[in-house]
């Protein structure tokens, strides 16, 4: 399978994710996207895209096709070299700005550990859960699939209670 094939795969992997999340299937998702059910269909089995297409497709979902440089981390690092108080600090501001910009996430740390961030912010009452979904397959494709969550939990150096609680504790604050 060529590299363009399985990148738009992901692409509209996570976009179906997002589509699904929205409670529409392919023929409501095409419709908001201006697009016929079968243009949809034919994408899954080909190898490249119209990129209007592809674009209409993300805004349908409340999402957008964006252009991020790769990662000079080794593919091995999953994890941050560090995690203190200043380190979590800055995670916790990154998280209660709002911002959804992948290249931002990927210069706070490895994009499988800020996958999972996102990810679990997905589950917060008061984040848009799509977004912060969109966003996570973005950083690490596949890592809003629970089993990879669940490893994301096993290894991560963040503590998801008291996470919350400082991230709730700094809306409050900023509020």
């Amino acid at each position: 399978m060529s590299k363009s094939t399985l990148c738009l795969e992901r692409l509209l992997g996570g976009l179906t994710r997002l589509a699904r999340t929205r409670g529409l299937n392919d023929a409501r998702w095409a419709a908001a996207a201006g697009v016929r059910k079968e243009t949809l269909s034919r994408l899954r089995n080909r190898g490249d895209c119209d990129l209007a297409t592809l674009c209409a497709l993300a805004a349908a979902v409340g999402a957008q096709v964006t252009v991020a440089p790769a990662s000079a981390r080794p593919a091995a690092q999953h994890l941050p070299d560090r995690f203190d108080r200043a380190y979590e600090d800055g995670l916790i501001e990154l998280c209660a700005s709002g911002m959804l910009d992948p290249a931002s996430w990927r210069a706070m740390g490895p994009t499988f550990f800020m996958a999972g961030v996102a990810v679990m912010l997905a589950s917060i009452t008061g984040f848009d859960r799509s977004r912060y979904l969109f966003l996570a397959e973005a950083l690490h494709p596949g890592s809003s699939h629970p089993d990879v969550f669940s490893s994301w939990l096993a290894r991560t150096p963040v503590a998801p209670s008291r996470f919350i609680a400082l991230l709730r504790a700094r809306a409050r604050h900023a509020a």
